[in-house]
């Protein structure tokens, strides 16, 4: 063998081994891996939020909640509440700044629904149905210092007026 030819064989391996070797180690612009989990729906959850915090949002209502029968007084506080703090955004049974509130509990969980009246600031930025809303109603809902009281007996006003009670 000449020693052109050795040249030539090592030259030409060190071409290939430039070509092939970079995709053996992968591509440094290639997206990572997620550590995401997959939810009990199978759906990938890239939020970063517990299988409860997706289903019931992100606030106090850490567990569910026991309700029983419509407990009629607390409707009616609770329907005093909205009228007094939601109502200048939201209607039962229009859209409004807001979504309408009748069918809410079609839609949403009961803790969920305390959750987002308690801490819509962070659920406005971190859960992922709150910020569809926000992109389609394209208005932050604001805190109206409720408490977890007041935020129960609107509850129960929405359970009351309920379309599927």
């Amino acid at each position: 063998m000449s020693l052109r030819t050795i040249y030539s064989t090592i030259f030409s391996l060190a071409v290939l081994s430039l070509i092939v070797l970079p995709g053996c180690g992968g591509d440094a612009e290639a997206p990572k891996k997620s550590n995401a989990a997959a939810t009990s729906s199978g759906v990938e959850n890239t939020s970063g939020l517990s299988d409860f915090q997706l289903e019931n949002g992100i606030g106090p209502v850490t567990e569910k909640l026991t309700l029983g029968e419509i407990d009629l007084a607390k409707a009616s506080k609770g329907e005093k509440a909205f009228n007094e703090k939601c109502a200048s955004c939201h209607k039962l049974d229009e859209k409004y700044v807001g979504p309408a509130q009748r069918d809410v509990l079609t839609r949403r969980s009961p803790e969920y629904i305390v959750n987002m009246i308690m801490n819509p600031d962070e659920m406005g930025k971190k859960h992922p149905e709150a910020k569809k809303m926000l992109a389609e109603y394209m208005t932050q809902m604001p805190y109206q210092n409720v408490s977890m009281q007041e935020a129960l007996d609107i509850l129960e006003y929405f359970r009351s007026v309920n379309p599927k009670k």
